[in-house]
């Protein structure tokens, strides 16, 4: 036990110079080939092949009729997960404010939010709706106009859950690529 323990506590101590040449040599391939080399990766990794760019596009349609199949115990769950942890970051969010001082001095902050985030769900080995909820609202609650999801999609399948919980949060545009290619 104390073995194998030990390993499990080390897993996280990685050869980051080794990690990094490989994740910069999957930049500059996509750099230079762009979605080809991304089919490729998806090829190797997830173990199915897109053949045009429309392949690895998560449809709108798609998310909402996995929302619409969901049962109602898993539809309630995901609504009070979202509506839980909206409230939460609703309530940590920043706001603007000013101070004028009487001898002219303008204090103060102005909190806007970023026009777009990025939003990287794991899902190799399992599925994340959960991650997916608690990245997707707070940029909700901030503001952020356009939510781009990434997700690994092994033999070209995507969990019902994640999908929902894409709809939920209004996601617009997400895509089946994962790992390095994908961020």
């Amino acid at each position: 036990f104390k073995k194998q323990f030990l390993k499990l506590l080390n897993r996280g101590k990685m050869d980051i110079d080794g990690v990094s040449s490989i994740v910069l040599n999957v930049i500059k391939e996509i750099k230079e080939l762009k979605n080809k080399a991304l089919f490729s990766h998806i090829a190797k990794f997830d173990a199915w092949t897109p053949l045009k760019d429309e392949d690895i596009e998560i449809s709108q349609t798609t998310m909402k009729k996995a929302y619409l199949a969901l049962e109602k115990e898993l539809k309630d769950a995901l609504h009070l997960a979202y509506d839980r942890i909206y409230t939460y970051h609703q309530n940590q969010l920043p706001k603007s404010w000013l101070d004028f001082e009487t001898n002219g001095t303008v204090l103060g902050q102005k909190v806007t939010a970023v026009d777009k985030a990025g939003l990287y769900i794991p899902g190799g080995k399992a599925a994340y709706p959960s991650s997916l909820l608690m990245n997707a609202i707070p940029a909700i609650v901030a503001g952020v106009e356009e939510i781009v999801v990434t997700t690994r999609t092994p033999r070209n399948e995507i969990n019902k859950l994640l999908l929902a919980s894409m709809h939920l949060c209004g996601v617009k545009k997400a895509f089946k690529v994962g790992g390095a290619s994908a961020i």
